[in-house]
């Protein structure tokens, strides 16, 4: 039975894997598994370059254990200097390789600040890039790191814009600088389960403790974590043990 990311009866508890090397992700993947990690998301733009091999990634697959796998490949680290068509192509390939889910950035072909182009062209690219990607039999993620408070208007804005490019899943990054915006965060959180009709993963950086682990609990589809906090590592992310708790046992 193919893996998936979608319908399942609870979010899945998916662990972050942002190692420079094989061996250390190999590491993670091992005492994720042991530890109750449902899926795994492997961000392929930590991986130093010469580690990016069919071999090596197919290898960190096998290790998954048939556990769904979360694919990015952002601008960042190894991909700094490469262009956006170099790394939608390299997606391609990752997908081939046994991706279940490919991010693609919401301004993938034309950046904005806001991570959603508004090119019609780029737009237009965006949406033949997914049909492809999904005539791989891969699902796909859209996302939108605006990394600053935004307001739930502009947020379903986004949201509604994603889901129309063909997006599986929709996922934004804002941000929470007070308690009271993250309190916001939650609310906003609630408005995207009731309206949007398509799983969605919202999250937010900054002051983001109780929405990253409560998130789960009013909406999102899944809960990124790690097994451990390391360099390297997103440090809002909540440990997987805690994610575990929190979704299991705290009764809501």
């Amino acid at each position: 039975m193919k893996q998936s990311f979608l319908n399942h009866e609870k979010p899945l508890l998916t662990a972050m894997l942002q190692y420079n090397t094989v061996a250390l992700a190999i590491g993670a993947i091992r005492n994720g598994l042991a530890n109750g990690a449902e899926a795994f998301g492997l961000q392929v733009e930590s991986l130093e370059e010469k580690y990016k091999t069919e071999e090596n990634i197919k290898r960190l697959f096998d290790e998954m254990q048939g556990k769904p796998c979360y694919i990015t490949n952002y601008r960042q680290g190894s991909n700094a200097e490469k262009s956006d068509d170099t790394i939608a192509e390299e997606m391609l390939v990752l997908a081939e390789y046994g991706a279940t889910l490919c991010d693609v950035m919401g301004d993938m072909f034309c950046k904005h600040p806001e991570e959603l182009t508004d090119n019609p062209e780029a737009i237009e690219k965006q949406m033949k890039y997914i049909k492809k990607l999904h005539e791989k039999g891969v699902e796909v993620l859209m996302s939108s790191h605006v990394l600053k408070f935004t307001p739930a208007e502009r947020v379903l804005e986004i949201a509604f814009e994603q889901k129309r490019r063909g997006a599986d899943i929709i996922k934004i990054v804002t941000a929470a600088e007070t308690m009271e915006e993250q309190i916001e965060n939650l609310r906003i959180t609630t408005l995207l389960k009731k309206e949007l009709g398509k799983s969605f993963l919202f999250l937010s950086s900054g002051e983001s403790s109780i929405h990253r682990r409560l998130g789960m609990k009013l909406g999102c589809c899944m809960n990124l974590c790690v097994y451990e906090h390391y360099v390297g590592s997103t440090p809002t992310q909540p440990l997987l043990r805690i994610a575990k708790t929190i979704r299991d046992d705290l009764g809501f």
